[in-house]
């Protein structure tokens, strides 16, 4: 169990408006990577960290990031950004597709192991000099079943692949092969629900398994086992969990699928997933599982995890913090930012010569409903925040849209001299409000305000998403309320966030600009 008294208890709201120099009063707020970034994998190159995280449906896949202490963190790119490298077909569902990567540097290259859960997907393995790109194409493991994939390399130069279950086979990276049968390996306390996520090490004189168990939901554990060797026999640690908070009233839940990593000055830390439920029972989290950060010391050779909250003590090194993106995109340049990520692919139509310094998007599937939906977003970061952009629907229809899945999204659409509010939840898509509209472009605006806990009860929304028309001034006209539950991934399901961005629903739409910001 972690010791959450080992870290001192600060109110997190006394991180808003973080200095942009450092830690506020030697302090930061966990998650460090905020929004519908899950399964984190770490690794330390000198003074630089590098992180990878799951995609799922979304192109292009597996974010990359980089890091000089751990806490802030810049998106360098996406390993599998290429058609070549990742194919998602319409017929498969959400929440399927890329699933946990493992990211480790070898040899002078970086290694990227991953799953892509799809027709004619498997696990596979990419390589880099450079994490920013360009990833190889990927090396296929045809004699490597399941997902969450890790590599580890032992002093005779053998790579071990281990993937949940928890299975172990000794592969070659270089062409895929496996060497030798897959055998099972210490997989958590007998009976625990999906054992899950392996890492394998090599600290000290031991081995160290350590795996996540009892599901991603909220019963989701890290335990940890060492051995003589990387195919074990594994010992488990008497004090298994060494991190959970099932069965607490913690504000941070479904902590498990963790790394290790060593800083320079010879310090542990632990990136996981974990969540941030809002509202009544049984609890709603609404911008996926994100990535947090906890400290680890070593006693009687057994790690230690130092606690987790919402706001921790700083790093012992100096903060290297990075620019925050900016409010407004313009997509004034020739490529988008690597946060943008499309529903299974992405066109190769973007730009109009028309319309220079818009983004064009052209339908494809009936709109959000449809698997091949034209849709370009971005993950929800925040729990107030506020997405705006002006389009031009006269080609077509499209606008602004908050996307769980194909089943439940939030949208405000442009088109044939109206703007409509839609809503999906399951099986029922309504039209909740209607508004007539002069010809050209329009503002349309969201705003997603988080729920206030002085006013709890049992039923509350995590949130209120409000849907309208944005005036030149900035007056808003708000056209609908709706729910933010029913955008959650306890109604939802799946293993995904909120993305927030813009469509084309039929013909061609265009978009002059796309505004996210925190309120």
């Amino acid at each position: 169990m972690s010791d959450l008294d080992a870290r001192p208890a600060l109110p997190h709201d006394h991180l808003a408006g973080s200095a942009p120099d450092g830690w506020v009063d030697g302090a930061f707020a966990n998650p460090v990577l905020a929004g519908f970034h899950p399964d984190p994998s770490v690794c330390r190159v000198g003074d630089d960290y590098y992180l990878a995280c799951s995609s799922f449906e979304y192109f292009p896949g597996v974010p990359i990031f980089h890091s000089r202490d751990l806490v802030h963190w810049e998106q360098l790119g996406n390993a599998l950004d290429r058609p070549s490298q990742l194919a998602l077909p319409p017929e498969m569902p959400s929440s399927a597709g890329v699933y946990a990567p493992t990211l480790r540097h070898h040899d002078g290259r970086f290694w990227l192991i991953t799953t892509n859960v799809a027709p004619g997907g498997g696990n596979m393995l990419l390589t880099a000099t450079d994490p920013a790109g360009p990833w190889s194409d990927p090396v296929r493991l045809p004699g490597v079943g399941g997902i969450d994939p890790d590599l580890a390399w032992d002093e005779q130069g053998r790579c071990w692949c281990t993937v949940a279950g928890i299975q172990q086979v000794q592969i070659d990276p270089d062409t895929g092969q496996t060497i030798g049968e897959p055998r099972r390996l210490w997989s958590g306390k007998p009976g625990a629900q999906a054992p899950e996520a392996p890492h394998l090490y090599r600290i000290g004189p031991f081995w160290y398994l350590m795996i996540a168990d009892g599901g991603t939901e909220r019963g989701h554990a890290v335990s940890i086992a060492r051995g003589p060797a990387p195919d074990g026999p594994f010992e488990p640690c008497p004090d298994n969990p060494i991190l959970t908070h099932r069965g607490t009233s913690r504000p941070i839940q479904n902590t498990g699928h963790a790394d290790l990593v060593q800083a320079p000055d010879g310090s542990w830390w632990m990136v996981l997933l974990a969540v941030r439920p809002q509202g009544g029972t049984p609890g709603w989290h609404v911008l996926g599982r994100e990535t947090f950060l906890a400290p680890v010391s070593w006693v009687d050779g057994w790690p230690v995890v130092g606690g987790l909250a919402p706001v921790m003590a700083a790093p012992p090194w100096p903060a290297h913090p990075v620019a925050a993106p900016p409010v407004r995109d313009d997509f004034d340049g020739d490529r988008l930012h690597p946060r943008w990520i499309w529903v299974r692919s992405r066109p190769d139509d973007l730009r109009s010569a028309e319309r220079p310094g818009w983004l064009t998007l052209r339908a494809r599937g009936a709109g959000l409903d449809a698997p091949d939906v034209t849709f370009v977003g971005r993950r929800q970061q925040h729990q107030s925040c506020r997405a705006r952009t002006l389009v031009d629907a006269a080609g077509g229809r499209g606008g602004l849209a908050v996307r769980v899945d194909e089943a439940h999204h939030y949208e405000i659409e442009a088109g044939d001299g109206q703007v409509r509010v839609l809503a999906r939840t399951s099986t029922l898509r309504s039209t909740v409000a209607t508004r007539a509209v002069p010809d050209g472009p329009v503002r349309l605006r969201i705003d997603i305000v988080a729920c206030s806990p002085e006013h709890w009860h049992p039923r509350q929304e995590p949130d209120t998403l409000r849907l309208g028309i944005e005036d030149a001034d900035g007056t808003f006209d708000v056209l609908a309320d709706l729910d933010g539950r029913y955008l959650s991934t306890e109604v939802a399901g799946g293993f995904t966030g909120r993305v927030l961005g813009m469509y084309a629903a039929s013909g061609e739409v265009a978009f002059d600009w796309f505004d996210y910001e925190p309120i």
